[in-house]
């Protein structure tokens, strides 16, 4: 099997799901997921991502996106990955708080031995698994998984009580991404 499912219409909607390697909760705390975001900020101003839906999770990352200014999307995915990979590791080594500081970083450098393309660390697992969107039906169903995510944790009742994802933005609030582009589907 394929290391990565492959983006095939570079202007395309994409539906994809990153993990942390070894499902590892690291974004328990909400410095780890504020890093995130602010690479998430980076990509929309820099890097033409069109964020339509989001979502972090303890372990793992859902997006629904696009990208605008003509890049590919698997290397804009591949530079947020690779930027956020760099600044959580870092803010990992750098926080005194940090009781599994060890154990994570020892978890990461483990698994960039087994990796030929990782020096150091290994944060994010290598796959992406894009799912190119085609139909309202099939984009509504996307932003629907992503939004109820946290609630089939356990983490909150209603999806737009969720801090760490776009459902506030769906619910008609204001979330912390700026310019999240919100689809308007109807059912007809």
């Amino acid at each position: 099997m394929s290391r990565n499912y492959k983006f095939h219409n570079p202007e395309g909607l994409y539906f994809i799901s990153f993990a942390v390697v070894g499902w590892l909760d690291v974004f328990t705390r909400n410095e780890y997921k504020d890093l995130f975001i602010e690479s998430l900020a980076f990509c929309q101003k820099n890097k033409g991502l069109k964020i339509h839906a989001w979502c972090i999770m303890t372990n793992h990352v859902h997006l629904v996106f696009r990208s605008s200014l003509g890049q590919k999307p698997e290397l804009l995915i591949g530079d947020l990955k690779r930027f956020t990979s760099k600044s959580i590791v870092k803010a990992l080594q750098e926080n005194p708080r940090e009781s599994r500081k060890e154990f994570l970083l020892d978890y990461f450098k483990n698994e960039a031995i087994k990796s030929s393309n990782v020096s150091n660390y290994q944060f994010w697992q290598h796959d992406n698994k894009p799912i190119e969107l085609w139909s309202n039906k099939v984009i509504k169903q996307k932003i629907d998984y992503i939004h109820n995510n946290p609630v089939k944790a356990g983490l909150v009742y209603q999806p737009e009580d969720y801090v760490y994802s776009s459902a506030v933005d769906y619910a008609g609030g204001k979330g912390l991404i700026d310019n999240v582009v919100v689809f308007q589907i109807f059912d007809f």
